[in-house]
């Protein structure tokens, strides 16, 4: 392919190489743009590809001088299809340099490789060269768009040196095609400007400064030509101070609060820039607007990115405070999810009923700073708190402030953790490495405080409310069993739930006089307060009836009347009473079955809607007893039978609730029959044992939580 145009030149590794690179550049270009060939013999080149030509351009040759520090040579070739720029140098490649050196750097020096990374971006192809005699080439390729033919206008001969209008130097000093600026970050952008204001007015150098007023101080963002040691970075924005303030021109850059600028301009002594200041000061303040703009633009969309960062951040805070109802869980959740977030360390203090402080919960970004933290925190240890953090956190729980600032151990913020009207506590976040908490991290920490404070407030009232579910729960039963010489009683209860809810199940004994006992157990439809009302209102009117010498038919038939008057057919309840009577040994009635009187137990039996008794006898064999009934709270009449029974010296009898038979493995049910077969395995045996095996054979059975109440209750007469 033909070549249209190419040039070469040998350029000293100066700062001031990189502008006559690009002047060349800029006028061999022109002359395609301003050909001497008829229309249509040659087609001119785009503006856009040109300014992009001399951008990438720019980044090399400023490498080379940079990183190789040898003299370099650009070259230009243009053909039809594209565009080439190739840079030599003897140094080692900017490549070399940032594998070399991968630790942060700042200034001008923490573009090193940038260069590279917009030639990949940009470029259409590129590629680096390595020559045996030591040379580097990195060279990138551009390709041309058709064009219309450009007018023919008078040749002009190059000069690298040519004078530019006011006008002309205005225009390249803010044009920047828009293809371009989409395809180049806010802070490249920035250093193009800045570098073409230095190029322009032959600075030394030419900077921008920005204070993001988030308590960190000025940095430098872009930076082109030495730096001013005379001055230094990284505090307040500061102007007309350093070595040779005569020498600078600063203006502040016009953004938006609390977003703070300056664009430093520093004088070449004989330059330009010093021979005519009222044209210095005019140019900088005319960039200064496009260099706002840039930097205003960046910091915007980094403050967009943050926020919606921390929006992701509280989300998934809440979700992790919401998953417990445990306060100690709640609590030591709340350290994890600040640290390292917001700040080094994290403690969590909560407030005693008797008014003290205890320390809850604490984590360190360094587990090997923890001892010795907690001694410094722990109330309770040793040195425990300082005085000034005590008055601190003292004042945060009494007033229920907003965050206060403290010294020691280190620095950081106590917020109060208020939720409901009342302060549950404090919360201490150590300042993150390098700097003090700014006011949006405080702020962050602040809504982190509020949300961890209600999920404490909702597990503290939770596990309020569960302390007074399993007191009432435990008020439903016994006490403890009647203990009589003959008879042995054995019970077990296993809710369905260790929360609030209280169970429906229950189970008595009550010692009617020395030698009659009332035996009942039952499940009360539901759970919760009705529920264990209803379990209370049962239990109660039965044994009234039974004391009042009424039959055990009639007691029941009278409980049912009583709670038909509850209105509430929602509650109903099935019930098994039995009346257990010691049977003395030679007072009794014939055995049945051997004809002889002997000792033991007789049973009166009424089942109201209860799943059968199991009679276990000694002699290893079990069996349901009793006839079903109407429970009781259902209808008006209930249909009831009582059987009597006979419990022989070392017999058990077993009541319990549907837990037990309608435990489910899947579709299948522990059911009757299996019951029985545990029960005849266990016969013979004490009371407190034959309900062990039934209840580890349910829970064995399946591997589920518990879905219903299990209560259990057995009478063994002694043998």
């Amino acid at each position: 392919m033909p070549v249209l145009l190419e040039r070469r030149t040998r350029l000293p590794p100066d700062p001031r190489s990189a502008g006559r690179a690009r002047r060349m550049l800029q006028e061999a270009l022109r002359e395609l743009e301003e050909p001497g060939e008829p229309p249509g013999d040659v087609p001119g080149v785009d503006a856009d590809l040109v300014d992009t030509a001399i951008l990438l351009a720019s980044e090399l040759c400023e490498n080379a001088v940079l990183h190789a520090g040898t003299e370099f040579e650009v070259a230009l070739t243009v053909t039809d299809a594209d565009l080439t720029v190739a840079v030599t140098d003897r140094g080692p490649g900017p490549l070399e340099i940032h594998l070399a050196q991968p630790r942060q750097r700042y200034g001008r020096a923490a573009s090193h490789g940038r260069g590279l990374a917009l030639v990949q971006r940009l470029a259409t192809t590129w590629g680096t060269r390595h020559e045996a005699d030591g040379r580097h080439v990195i060279w990138f390729s551009l390709a041309r768009e058709d064009r219309p033919a450009a007018t023919p206008a008078p040749p002009a001969p190059p000069d690298a040196e040519r004078v530019w209008t006011t006008a002309e130097q205005a225009r390249w000093l803010l044009h920047v095609p828009p293809g371009l600026v989409d395809r180049l970050e806010p802070s490249e952008l920035v250093a193009e400007l800045v570098r073409r204001l230095r190029e322009l007015l032959d600075a030394e150098s030419v900077s921008v400064e920005v204070d993001e007023g988030d308590g960190t101080g000025a940095r430098e963002v872009a930076r082109d030509g030495s730096p001013d040691p005379g001055l230094s970075t990284g505090g307040e924005i500061i102007t007309g101070i350093g070595a040779g303030s005569d020498r600078r021109v600063e203006v502040r850059l016009p953004t938006t609060a609390p977003l703070r600028g300056v664009l430093r301009v520093t004088h070449r002594i004989g330059g330009s820039a010093a021979a005519d200041p009222e044209r210095t000061r005019d140019l900088t303040e005319l960039i200064a607007y496009r260099v706002a703009m840039a930097v205003e633009s960046q910091w915007l969309r980094a403050v967009d990115q943050r926020r919606r960062s921390w929006m992701t951040y509280l989300a998934e805070t809440s979700e992790l405070l919401g998953q417990s109802l445990d306060v100690d869980l709640a609590v030591a959740v709340v350290p994890q999810v600040v640290v390292p977030r917001l700040g080094r360390w994290c403690a969590v203090h909560l407030v005693e009923p008797s008014g003290g402080m205890r320390l809850a919960a604490l984590t360190h970004a360094d587990e090997d700073a923890l001892p010795e933290l907690r001694a410094v925190l722990d109330p309770d240890g040793y040195p425990g708190l300082p005085g000034e953090l005590r008055t601190r956190l003292t004042e945060v729980v009494r007033d229920g402030s907003a965050a206060v600032r403290f010294a020691v151990p280190t620095d950081g913020i106590a917020l109060p953790l208020r939720a409901r009207g009342r302060t549950l506590g404090t919360l201490l976040v150590g300042r993150p490495p390098n700097r003090s908490h700014s006011p949006e991290d405080i702020v962050l920490a602040g809504d982190v405080a509020r949300r961890a404070a209600l999920a404490i407030h909702n597990a503290q009232s939770t596990a309020a409310h569960v302390a007074v579910s399993q007191a009432l729960q435990h008020a439903l039963l016994p006490r403890a069993l009647p203990m009589v010489p003959g008879l042995d009683f054995a019970a077990e209860y296993l809710p369905a739930s260790s929360g609030s809810d209280v169970g429906g199940d229950f189970y008595d004994v009550l010692t009617v006089d020395p030698s009659n006992w009332l035996v009942s157990i039952g499940d009360v439809c539901g759970k919760g307060a009705r529920a264990a009302a209803r379990t209370g209102l049962v239990r109660d009117v039965l044994r009234v009836l039974v004391r009042d010498d009424r039959s055990l038919p009639r007691a029941v038939e009278r409980l049912n009347e009583v709670m038909i008057e509850a209105g509430d057919p929602l509650q109903f309840c099935t019930l098994a009473a039995a009346m257990v009577r010691r049977r003395h040994r030679g007072t009794g009635g014939p055995d049945r079955s051997h004809g002889t009187s002997r000792g033991g137990l007789d049973v009166e039996l009424v089942l109201a809607g209860h799943v059968q008794p199991v009679l276990v006898r000694a002699d290893g064999t079990a069996e349901l007893i009793g006839t079903f009934g109407t429970a009781v709270g259902l209808v008006p009449t209930v249909r009831l039978t009582c059987t009597r029974h006979r419990v022989d010296p070392g017999d058990t009898l077993l009541v319990y609730t549907d837990g037990v038979t309608e435990r489910r493995r899947g579709r299948e049910q522990f059911g009757a029959e299996r019951l029985l077969t545990v029960a005849a395995r266990a016969a013979g045996r004490p009371a407190v044992q034959v309900v062990g095996a039934v209840r580890e054979a349910v829970e064995r059975f399946s591997t589920e939580p518990l879905d219903d109440d299990v209560a259990l209750l057995a009478v063994r007469a002694a043998p």
